[in-house]
């Protein structure tokens, strides 16, 4: 099984700026992506940043130019630097890995979530 462990969130000041990170663990054989959702009450869960094991990234059209997603390969972790923050980022914010547990199986999986507010 694998785990990810999320951190970082809390409340920030419109325009400001906030880090979350997260850690994968477990019965890990290969990690084809990682990435960051947001979820609002009610709301579909959406897309905010993705990064593959080749570095390449895919970002929100909202959230372009503002938030950058990174990771250190060998940790298997990855980083979101929000920055600018509106109050429309306000949300729910959930890890995801898809990760291969074997040489030909693998899953998707999910962190717990963390609180992300934007408010003054």
């Amino acid at each position: 099984q694998v785990q990810l462990v999320e951190s970082g969130g809390g409340l920030v000041q419109p325009g400001g700026s906030l880090s979350l990170s997260c850690a994968a663990s477990g019965s890990i054989f290969r990690v084809v992506a990682m990435g960051w959702y947001r979820q609002a009450p009610g709301k579909e869960r959406e897309l905010v940043a993705t990064i593959n094991a080749g570095h390449g990234t895919d970002y929100a059209d909202s959230v372009k130019g503002r938030f950058t997603i990174s990771k250190i390969n060998a940790q298997n972790t990855v980083y979101l630097q929000m920055n600018s923050l509106k109050p429309e980022d306000t949300d729910v914010y959930y890890c995801n890995g898809r990760i291969y547990t074997s040489p030909t199986s693998w899953d998707e999986f999910w962190g717990q979530g963390t609180q992300v507010t934007v408010s003054s």
